[in-house]
């Protein structure tokens, strides 16, 4: 029987455990009923050797919940960049490895039938020409190695290039590191060029920071390049309910309120746009041009401007051009109030109805996004209109809960 290992081979089944762990969390074992008890044990034992410090247990008449918790203000590493550390790799991989880095450093640049020759000589040991020439690829596209050719010979040597002279040489290009590590843009490469270094992120944390779009990063270089190139893409669901959908792809949203990130993309089964949480999605293929790309990227465009979040559902009201328009209250003295109304009305358009009443016209496709955003406003709100009446009686229930909530009857003696 195999032994337990903390490296992987397959990090989508990681991925999915981690995002049950981290996003769903508080299962107890047998709700992970997906695979075996034992392929169970072994996911969590590599979570907690990754994640130990942030995994927390509860015990109930179910059983013991485990989930992973993190004060992401508090965070100078993102913990789950471990997992990408943690790749399997065979005994000739980690041989060779060493081998070449040993003979070139020695030997300066060397042919392919040299340095197949110079590991048989120096370490008695025989690999054919087709295993190391792939394994000089790599290293050659990861940039470790220099290729280069005299006529039609190849020559390969190690790169001179290494992390501690770029940091020794530009003046702040360490701390830059340091920032854009936690920087969802440069992210796990920042962190592995500090763990190169042996160097710790001791300056930079970031307020509003959501480490689980690591989960997700593995996904967006596909994506990009689908855009770049406008290619159809396939996005494969996890979960047993899970299916294949046909997209588009247009654009990455990231929603301000929640951090969750999402890919917009036209689908031509239903004939419209429509948004996909990259959390939910397990991978994605790469598929053929899409011959009017253009097309539906300028018909795209123009529904973004109806977009408040990420929906595309559009309500009654937005087919039969109703707006939905909030009237807020705001006093001589809360000009900051109205600057933030400003600032965060994003699709909206901001007017004065009255002495100290202002109306914010929305026409968006989505109401209910909007209504969280419009709650935050709770005390200053004097009426919303124009919107259905689920989204009203939501909203004026809301209001009576908090009433009732902070001692608003008379049978409540919290004043």
């Amino acid at each position: 029987m195999a032994g337990f290992s903390e490296l992987i081979k397959n990090y989508e089944k990681t991925r999915d455990y981690i995002r049950d762990f981290f996003i769903f969390g508080f299962k107890v074992r047998n709700e992970y009923n997906r695979k075996s008890s034992r392929t169970y044990d072994d996911e969590k034992r590599r979570i907690e050797s990754w994640l130990g410090e942030y995994m927390t247990f509860e015990r109930s008449v179910k059983g013991q919940h485990t989930a992973i918790t993190a004060d992401s203000g508090h965070i100078s590493e993102n913990p789950l960049y471990q997992t990408f550390c943690s790749r399997s790799f065979t005994d000739n991989d980690i041989k060779l490895h060493f081998m070449i880095a040993d003979i070139l450093y020695k030997s300066g640049y060397m042919t392919l039938r040299q340095i197949v020759d110079g590991i048989n000589e120096r370490f008695e040991e025989i690999f054919d020409e087709q295993t190391v020439r792939n394994k000089l690829r790599e290293y050659s596209a990861e940039g470790i190695i220099i290729c280069r050719k005299k006529g039609k010979t190849a020559y390969f040597g190690l790169s001179c290039d290494t992390v501690r002279s770029f940091l020794d040489e530009y003046k702040g290009l360490e701390d830059a590191v340091k920032f854009f590590s936690e920087n969802d843009e440069f992210s796990v490469i920042g962190n592995s060029i500090l763990k190169f270094a042996d160097i710790k992120n001791d300056i930079f944390l970031m307020k509003h920071y959501f480490i689980v779009h690591t989960l997700e990063d593995i996904l967006l270089y596909d994506i990009i390049n689908a855009i770049r190139e406008k290619r159809y893409i396939t996005l494969n669901s996890f979960g047993t309910g899970g299916r294949e959908q046909k997209i588009v792809p247009m654009q990455i949203f990231v929603s301000v309120r929640t951090g969750r990130r999402y890919i917009t993309g036209f689908s031509r089964e239903h004939e419209n746009f429509g948004s996909y949480r990259l959390d939910f999605i397990k991978n994605i293929t790469p598929g053929g041009v899409c011959s009017d790309y253009d097309g539906i990227k300028k018909i795209f465009d123009e529904n973004s401007k109806f977009c408040y979040g990420v929906s595309f559902v559009k309500s009654r009201e937005f087919q039969e051009n109703i707006p939905m328009r909030i009237v807020f209250r705001i006093e001589e003295n809360e000009d900051y109030i109205l600057e933030r109304l400003e600032r965060e009305k994003r699709c909206g358009e901001i007017d004065r109805c009255g002495d100290n009443l202002y109306f914010l016209t929305l026409r968006i496709f989505d109401p209910n996004e909007a209504m969280h955003w419009v709650k935050s406003f709770f005390g200053r709100i004097v009426s919303v209109e124009g919107t259905s009446d689920e989204v009203k009686n939501r909203f004026y229930r809301d209001v009576q809960d908090m009433y009732a909530l902070y001692g608003g009857y008379e049978d409540d003696g919290v004043q």
